[in-house]
């Protein structure tokens, strides 16, 4: 089992960089999004140089990187002050089941706490119950609205 020999870390600089992407792509990947490596890397940059926006998890198996979590800070009249948005939450699938999406979801919980985040808001893709069940076992309440979203400046793939 994984999750006795898992270390969770912050990505604090670039060095870790090309595992984040790799993670980051494999979940775009799973949920048929297209991006490419360089936009998801010059995004990850922007959360490194600037912590105040968010921060980066990543779930260590040894030297092999499993999972990765980003939550991106944001001041929500909803929750009275700062709060923060579980972008995303990616676990491999080889090593899904194993408690590996629990402890980083923990470690979410832990630093948005430290950070002083009144509330965290995430949303699962429809079908992905695995996912809704790790949430809801940690206490996450579901909504009944709908996300929406609306596109300002597409992502060129080519870039």
């Amino acid at each position: 089992m994984i999750d006795s020999e898992l270390v969770i870390s912050p990505l604090r600089s670039v060095a870790d960089g090309d595992a984040v992407v790799a993670l980051f792509v494999a979940q775009m990947l799973d949920h048929q999004i297209v991006t490419n490596p360089a936009t998801i890397r010059r995004v990850v940059r922007m959360i490194t140089d600037e912590p105040r926006v968010g921060f980066i998890l990543i779930a260590w198996h040894g030297a092999t990187p499993v999972g990765v979590a980003y939550a991106s800070a944001i001041i929500s009249i909803e929750h009275g002050g700062a709060s923060g948005w579980l972008e995303e939450l990616y676990v491999l699938p080889e090593a899904r089941r194993q408690g590996v999406g629990t402890q980083l979801l923990n470690e979410v919980i832990a630093e948005a706490t430290r950070r002083g985040w009144r509330a965290l808001d995430l949303e699962v893709e429809a079908g992905h119950d695995a996912a809704a069940r790790i949430y809801h076992a940690r206490g996450f309440k579901p909504r009944t609205r709908q996300h929406w979203y609306f596109v300002i400046s597409p992502i060129d793939p080519n870039q």
